[in-house]
């Protein structure tokens, strides 16, 4: 059976996997929700203007939009379908999107209602990655050898402990 830990691991990866792919594809097409897509190009067109160094740097509204997008939808995809290292790696890049997306949140000033979900979100995906980096804590196994009906521990752990009791 999985443990308690695994079982969190793969539920929490599943569900932020979901939700990325789903926002992000939000900011990539009006085909989910035109009016959401519609909310996110106006919202972006908001955070250039409130940031000129992007638009010096050549990044248009459309550009950054498709750019957040596209990376939601790939680390989406990585924390929902592929095993081991890569989910931290795209927990991590979720994590300072998320942090990216607050700061633009609070440049432009929108209120707490816009942005809870980044803000309930970023703390999901520190948890995960909190919880996916602890190390295991596995029960050392204790081997035990009945004599005579006294319990010992068996020859060679008592051996590996420097007490080895001869009868």
């Amino acid at each position: 059976m999985a443990s308690p830990r695994t079982i969190t691991i793969v539920a929490l990866s599943v569900a932020l996997g979901l939700f990325f792919v789903f926002m992000g594809t939000i900011k990539l097409t009006p085909r989910l929700s035109r009016d959401a897509y519609n909310e996110m190009k106006r919202a972006y067109k908001s955070y250039v203007r409130a940031l000129p160094m992007l638009k010096k740097m050549g990044v248009s509204s459309i550009l950054l939009r498709k750019s957040i997008g596209a990376l939601e939808v790939a680390c989406g995809i990585v924390m929902t379908l592929v095993p081991g290292r890569p989910k931290d790696v795209a927990n991590f890049l979720l994590l300072l999107l998320v942090l990216a997306v607050l700061f633009f949140h609070q440049l432009v000033g929108d209120p707490l209602k816009r942005y809870a979900h980044a803000l309930v979100f970023g703390i999901l995906l520190t948890c995960r990655l909190l919880i996916a980096r602890q190390p295991e804590e596995q029960p050392p196994e204790k081997r035990i050898l009945s004599v005579n009906g006294d319990e010992q521990p068996l020859i060679h752990e008592a051996a590996e402990k420097g007490k080895m009791k001869v009868s």
